[in-house]
C-alpha cells in the first residue's frame, strides 16, 4: 500500500508539474515575438519611437475561457448612462446597479476591453506600460504634469484630524507622491493617475474629506477596499473602513501599510506600499494587469484579484499617462510595454460598441488614398485616436463602406496589415 501511494503521489506531483509549466506565462522581448495581428500596430509605434521596448506576455490561456470568466456578473462594469451595446442586457441583470450609478457590463464590452491590438496606439498604449519606480524617469515635476488640472496641483497638503481640526504641512501633493513612489517602489507617474482616477480631480471627494460622518479624519486616497455597495456612500464607506482599521487586519498588516490613514501622507504612502505590494511587485505591474487578472506569476487563482471593476479604467487612466509624459517630452524615453496575448484569439480585434454595424455595408473592393496626409483612425469620427497617417496613393482595401447620410467613413485594411480601422470617404478605386 505505501508503494502505491508513493507511486500515485509521484504521479500527482508530475502532473502538478506540468499544469504549472503549461500555464505559467511567458514573455519575450521584441515584435517579432508577437502574434502576427500584433505586428503592423507595434511596427507603426515603434517608427516613431525607437526607445521603446515591447514585451509580448504569453498568458497561455484560451480567449474564450478569460471572457466567460470576466463576464461574471458584476466584475465589470459601466457607467449606467452608457448606451445598451455596453450594457448586460440579460432580463433580471438589466440596468441593476451593482454599484450606485454602475451596472454590468456587456460581453462585447469585455471583449473589446481586453483585446489588447485595440489598443496599439500612442495614446492607449500606456495602460500596458511597466509600473515599477524609475529615479531616471521618474520625477517631482512629472507628477505635478499629471496633477494638472485637478485642485492637487501645486497645493499644499491640509487635513482634518478626527476632531475636526485643519492640519497644516509644509509639503505639496506631488511631494507626498514621489515620496511615496521611493517608498513603495511604484512609479509616482502611476500614483498620481490612479488618484486621479479614483477620486477625481476635486479635494472634497468623499473618500478624502475626512468629513465623512463615524470616519472624520480618515484617507484613502486610491480607494482600497471601496468594495461595490448599493448603499448611499457605500462603496466609500468600506473604502474608509479599511482606511480606519485594514478590515479586521493583522497588526502587522496594519503596521505594513501604516494603517489607520488618519493624515493625507500615511494615506498616500501606505496606500503605494499596498498597491507595489498587492499588485506591482507580484506581476501585475501594469493598469491593464491590475484590471484583468491574467498573468498568474503571483501563484494564486487567476481572474479574482483586480483593482477596480470599471471596464474602461485601464482605457482612461492610459490617455492621463500619455498627457503626462507628452507634456514633459519624455515620449522618446526608453518605455518597457507588457502586452498580454492570448491563445485562440479572434482573427480580427473586436469591434468598439460604440460603432453600430448597421452603418456600414459589406465591401471588398481595392481603393487609394486621394489626399495628401491622411489620418487613420480607431473608428468613424475625429474623436477616435490616430493610428497612423497615409500619403496620397497609398493602397488600401475597404472591407466596410458606410452608408450613412452625411461624413462618410469607411472600414479599411492597408497593406501592411493593419485592419479594422477607419478613414473618411476620401478614396477612389483602384484601376
Amino acid at each position: 500500500m505505501k508503494k502505491k501511494l508513493f507511486f500515485c503521489t509521484l504521479i500527482t506531483i508530475f502532473f502538478i508539474l506540468i499544469n504549472i509549466k503549461v500555464n505559467a506565462s511567458t514573455f519575450l522581448s521584441g515584435i517579432s515575438n508577437f502574434p502576427s495581428s500584433y505586428q503592423p500596430y507595434l511596427q507603426e509605434l515603434a517608427k516613431n519611437h525607437s526607445n521603446w521596448k515591447f514585451v509580448a506576455l504569453y498568458t497561455n490561456l484560451d480567449w474564450n475561457t478569460v471572457i466567460n470568466e470576466e463576464n461574471i456578473f458584476g466584475r465589470n462594469l459601466v457607467p449606467k448612462n452608457y448606451s445598451d451595446a455596453w450594457k448586460n442586457l440579460t432580463p433580471g441583470q438589466y440596468n441593476i446597479e451593482v454599484d450606485r450609478g454602475w451596472v454590468d457590463s456587456s460581453r462585447q464590452a469585455v471583449e473589446y476591453c481586453m483585446d489588447p491590438r485595440n489598443f496599439l496606439n500612442e495614446t492607449r498604449l500606456f495602460q500596458f506600460e511597466g509600473l515599477s519606480y524609475d529615479e531616471t524617469t521618474n520625477n517631482l515635476s512629472g507628477v505635478e504634469k499629471i496633477l494638472y488640472g485637478t485642485e492637487f496641483y501645486q497645493t499644499r497638503v491640509s487635513y482634518l484630524d478626527s476632531n475636526g481640526n485643519t492640519i497644516n504641512t509644509n509639503s505639496n501633493y506631488s511631494d507626498l507622491i514621489l515620496k511615496a513612489a521611493i517608498t513603495s517602489r511604484v512609479s509616482p507617474y502611476h500614483l498620481a493617475s490612479r488618484i486621479r482616477q479614483e477620486v477625481g480631480p476635486f479635494l472634497s471627494h468623499s473618500s478624502i474629506s475626512g468629513n465623512v460622518e463615524g470616519f472624520k479624519g480618515l484617507y484613502n486616497f486610491y480607494n482600497i477596499g471601496a468594495t461595490s455597495s448599493t448603499e448611499p456612500l457605500g462603496a466609500i464607506k468600506n473604502g474608509l473602513t479599511y482606511a480606519r482599521d485594514g478590515k479586521g487586519a493583522s497588526q502587522e498588516t496594519k503596521n505594513k501599510y501604516l494603517i489607520p490613514w488618519d493624515t493625507k501622507e500615511k494615506a498616500i504612502t501606505g496606500g503605494a506600499i499596498w498597491i507595489g505590494s498587492s499588485y506591482i511587485n507580484i506581476g501585475q505591474n501594469t493598469i491593464y494587469l491590475q484590471k484583468f487578472d491574467v498573468n498568474d506569476a503571483k501563484g494564486g487563482s487567476l481572474f479574482w484579484h483586480q483593482y477596480m471593476t470599471n471596464v474602461l479604467a485601464p482605457y482612461s487612466e492610459s490617455k492621463s499617462m500619455y498627457n503626462a509624459y507628452q507634456k514633459l517630452g519624455m515620449l522618446d524615453n526608453p518605455l518597457t510595454f507588457i502586452i498580454p496575448v492570448y491563445e485562440n484569439m479572434p482573427n480580427l480585434p473586436v469591434q468598439n460598441p460604440n460603432i453600430n454595424q448597421n452603418n456600414f455595408a459589406l465591401d471588398n473592393t481595392k481603393v487609394y488614398c486621394t489626399r495628401v496626409n491622411v489620418n487613420i483612425r480607431t473608428g468613424p469620427s475625429t474623436s477616435y485616436e490616430i493610428i497612423t497617417t497615409i500619403p496620397q496613393g497609398e493602397k488600401m482595401t475597404r472591407i466596410q463602406k458606410g452608408i450613412n447620410s452625411g461624413e462618410r467613413w469607411d472600414k479599411i485594411t492597408l497593406e501592411n496589415g493593419i485592419t479594422r480601422i477607419y478613414i473618411p470617404r476620401i478614396c477612389r478605386n483602384s484601376p
